[in-house]
């Protein structure tokens, strides 16, 4: 994106973003706080109900009234850094309180927040900072030697670099200090039409910036007001009220995000969990530790946990089996609800989960690009599967010609949805262009998943067409072959990859993770597919490992995978 692009693209932000400044009379600050925006009804959330617990991290317990106080001193400290509203800031924090009061604070001064992974090395990181005209980074303390490179260059292009822990450098300042210096921002006006952005690196490799309305967040709880016959609101203190009722008859949410909170799944929810004040616990680990989650569930009462698949739900299962077989089992009787998105979660984990927790097993299916396509809701009493979910009624499966696939005809199409969906890309109108498209009359996201369309009108998840595997003009779609591999008892993950063949112009092959103690063979593998899928997709080659490597939102890297076959 050019230089002219970028300052269209920051103007557009602006003017969606409409006026920042409040009235004052007789030194008042007088703000109507009706805007349907997160930063607004998190305040009256704060006004409204101050000592309640808001945040759980590492760092300690914040009440909604210290959420706020810290939230507000942070967007003081980013308004005389001179972050002005439409800017973007990213945050490349692990999960902790500091990310969500970064969030809140970004939302006060009508920035808009993006994600940034921290796994990502100094060209990973220059590339996304350039490429969303980051106006500020907020980092944790180990992404510091990755930035070190490219300070220079970024202390003159950010107006603004602040640590996390550890001993700040000469570059950047502390994240405590800022809290500590600045007086609270007062509230100001805000749009519905402010900005959160969530970066995806796709299919791709290459990050893109999908520009979420607050709007357009704040509308996807429809779902679950809907259950409870309730209506989204259109201002902010209707809010407050629709999230009193809410809890008055469900109780209040805890929500675990053990997924990261820079990951789709995990960050949607937690906006909504804070709209209806209730409370984000994160874990105090790094990585993912499943022991520590269970321990904390049971601590903290946890009623909702947002994960990635069987990335998660595996360890998951195989820490509550252990306690259980020791005599120590865990709780869990807090649990009322698991959602996951983004990985496959198999029917069998689903299923080893429910052996200890009666809780609702929520398999949703959506993107970065548009959320709520389809889910798969699974209980003690509702058999598990594995990939086939229920289209939500904003979805549908269009075949190439734009049309409807019928029904049980056994066509692949492509999945839409519509409802509340965002702008499009950042700096990026052509992608944009061809992921959210008129269809019928009706703007609809899709964002490449294959499915076909069952009889009963169910629809089975294939995978991103980009990952399809071609091999003597048969199309096999990655998430089919790992889903055989994993019905096998010893194996606990697999990704399947197309590798260059002379003859077949692909062949497939698999990297699979199976348990250590198991005689198996890559031989056997392969004839253990051959059960459950047609000749051509069972996979050609196997290569057997202890351990699979997964992105850091759980997602399967096909990278690694096929750099790993083609050694």
């Amino acid at each position: 994106m050019d230089q002219k692009q970028r300052q269209k693209q920051r103007q557009k932000q602006r003017q969606m973003s409409g006026s920042s400044c409040a009235q004052t009379k007789d030194g008042l600050t007088l703000v109507d706080r009706h805007a349907a925006n997160f930063a607004t009804i998190w305040e009256l959330n704060a006004e409204t109900f101050p000592d309640q617990i808001a945040l759980i991290g590492a760092s300690g317990r914040r009440t909604w009234s210290a959420f706020e106080d810290r939230a507000a001193r942070l967007a003081s400290a980013f308004a005389s850094a001179g972050i002005e509203p439409g800017e973007n800031v990213g945050i490349c924090l692990y999960n902790s309180n500091e990310y969500t009061e970064t969030q809140f604070a970004l939302f006060k001064q009508r920035a808009a927040p993006f994600n940034i992974n921290y796994r990502y090395r100094t060209a990973e990181l220059d590339a996304l900072l350039d490429n969303a005209d980051a106006g500020a980074i907020v980092f944790d303390a180990t992404v510091a030697d990755e930035l070190e490179p490219i300070a220079d260059s970024l202390v003159n292009r950010c107006k603004l670099m602040v640590q996390v822990g550890g001993e700040t450098r000469p570059w950047a300042v502390d994240y405590e200090t800022l809290v500590a210096t600045n007086e609270p921002a007062p509230p100001i006006e805000r749009s519905a039409n402010d900005l959160w952005i969530l970066f995806t690196g796709g299919t791709t490799g290459h990050p893109k910036g999908v520009m979420w309305p607050h709007s357009s967040i704040l509308g996807l709880m429809y779902r679950t007001y809907d259950l409870h016959g309730l209506t989204v609101p259109d201002n902010a203190p209707d809010f407050i009220e629709t999230g009193r009722a809410l809890r008055k008859m469900e109780g209040t949410t805890i929500q675990l995000a053990a997924a990261p909170l820079m990951h789709g799944t995990s960050g949607l929810i937690a906006l909504q969990t804070l709209t209806n004040a209730g409370t984000i616990v994160t874990l105090e680990s790094k990585s993912f530790d499943a022991a520590e989650m269970w321990r904390t569930v049971d601590a903290e009462g946890v009623t909702i946990m947002s994960i990635v698949g069987d990335a998660f739900a595996r360890p998951m299962l195989d820490e509550l089996d252990a306690a259980a077989k020791s005599g120590s089992p865990y709780n869990g009787s807090s649990v009322k609800r698991i959602a996951s998105s983004g990985v496959m979660w198999s029917a069998e984990v689903k299923e080893g989960l429910l052996r200890h927790l009666d809780a609702i097993m929520a398999d949703l299916l959506g993107s970065s690009e548009g959320a709520g396509i389809a889910s798969k809701v699974t209980t003690r009493h509702v058999e598990a599967t594995t990939a086939r979910f229920a289209l939500s009624d904003v979805a549908q499966v269009f075949d190439d010609n734009d049309q409807p696939v019928v029904a049980g005809s056994g066509n692949v199409g492509h999945v839409a949805v519509g409802g509340p969906l965002p702008l499009g890309y950042y700096g990026d109108p052509e992608k944009s262009a061809r992921t959210w498209r008129v269809i019928g009359g009706k703007r609809w996201c899709l964002a490449g998943d294959m499915a076909t369309v069952e009889a009963d009108g169910s629809i089975i998840l294939l995978g991103r067409g980009s990952n399809c595997i071609n091999t003597g003009g048969e199309k096999v779609f990655p998430e089919e072959v790992e889903e055989a591999l994993k019905l096998h008892p010893h194996v606990h993950d697999a990704s399947a990859v197309g590798i260059a063949d002379e003859r077949w112009g692909q062949r497939v092959t698999a990297v699979v993770a199976v348990d250590p103690a198991a005689s198996l063979a890559s031989g056997d593998l392969i004839e253990f597919a051959k059960q459950h899928l047609a000749g051509y997709k069972a996979p050609k080659q196997v290569m057997l490992v202890d351990e699979l490597q997964r992105k850091p939102n759980g997602k399967p890297d096909y990278v690694w995978a096929r750099q790993m076959l083609e050694r």
